[in-house]
């Protein structure tokens, strides 16, 4: 059975998805693989691939990675943030059909971060010196090390057959694992695995000038890839940002206040902090005061400055620092 989630939200599921992000993003695919999965129905606002990103750090209070989701006055940021929260309020399908939820959420932690990470440099050194200077820098800055991304990007362009030699490894264990002839990565129905692996694949299939031969190696890869492109992205309706921001100050959030007992930073209700991610990158940091903790999540109170009203930011916990 999939493991039961806590309920930290009031809203009916049917309050409808606002998801900000550009068309080309991977992290954004990952998620509307997802929607595809529970066919959902969702409006897309586009935001900008660099910052700044005024109409979307407005609500968030300053978070301007891709994606963000939206529902009513509460934004949640990060993927593994949004796939929780769609779980949580629309329970069937499950994007967790196995009894091994808790081992896909822990395998997120990688597809999210270390096998991500090296489809990023696959990319970012394939294309070297091709690449616009101000989106080499922004994406260098978040990927590749902070202040360090120009030295570490020439490493990625000079290191590449070696790049592409590790993430070979990967692809090759999965092939072997879907030999078997199943439809999916863990059993015969989508999971949010899948979602979390597509993603990668469908980066480098895109955007990388060796994927097509790198991939077609793998038979029963590209098999998988086929049936999980095929669930599609549910259906979406374009929605500008501004009507985004008007629903946001039209309501409240309906996030519950709670901090859950034995919070190791001592986490309290109203207590003023700030949360960004855990990497040195030079992100802001989003300022609020505590609505909502517990392992999994926290979720923080702000206001936003172009509506004068309450929003609710929700971030994981994992990958995440908080700061008192």
């Amino acid at each position: 059975m999939p493991l039961k989630q806590n309920n930290i939200h009031m809203t009916k599921p049917d309050h409808k998805i606002i998801f900000h992000a550009y068309p080309q993003s991977p992290v954004a695919e990952k998620i509307r693989v997802a929607f595809g999965i529970k066919q959902l129905s969702w409006h897309s606002v586009e935001i900008p691939r660099l910052p700044p990103k005024p109409l979307l750090t407005t609500l968030t209070g300053g978070y301007r990675r891709t994606p963000v989701m939206q529902i009513g006055a509460d934004i949640y940021c990060d993927s593994f943030c949004i796939t929780e929260e769609l779980e949580a309020r629309f329970l069937s399908p499950s994007i967790y059909p196995t009894a091994d939820a808790g081992l896909a959420r822990c395998l997120s932690r990688w597809t999210d971060g270390a096998l991500f990470d090296l489809a990023v440099k696959i990319v970012l050194g394939a294309a070297g010196d091709s690449l616009p200077e101000d989106f080499a820098e922004d994406r260098g800055r978040l990927y590749l090390g902070g202040d360090n991304w120009a030295e570490n990007l020439k490493k990625a362009n000079t290191q590449l057959p070696h790049l592409v030699a590790q993430l070979r490894v990967y692809l090759s264990w999965l092939d072997q694992m879907l030999a078997d002839g199943r439809k999916f990565l863990l059993c015969n129905e989508a999971s949010a695995f899948d979602a979390q692996i597509y993603h990668v694949v469908w980066f480098i299939r895109g955007r990388f000038n060796g994927g097509e031969a790198l991939l077609a190696e793998f038979p029963n890869v590209t098999r998988w890839e086929k049936n999980t492109e095929t669930l599609g992205h549910g259906t979406s309706t374009s929605l500008s940002a501004e009507d985004a921001i008007q629903i946001a100050g039209a309501t409240s959030p309906k996030t519950k206040e709670h901090v859950a007992d034995n919070d190791p930073q001592g986490l309290k209700l109203g207590m003023k902090i700030k949360v960004g991610p855990d990497v040195e990158s030079g992100e802001q940091f989003v300022t609020g005061t505590v609505r909502y903790a517990d392992a999994q999540r926290i979720a923080i109170n702000r206001i936003c400055d172009q509506t004068n009203s309450d929003v609710c930011v929700h971030f994981p916990r994992t990958g995440y620092r908080i700061e008192v």
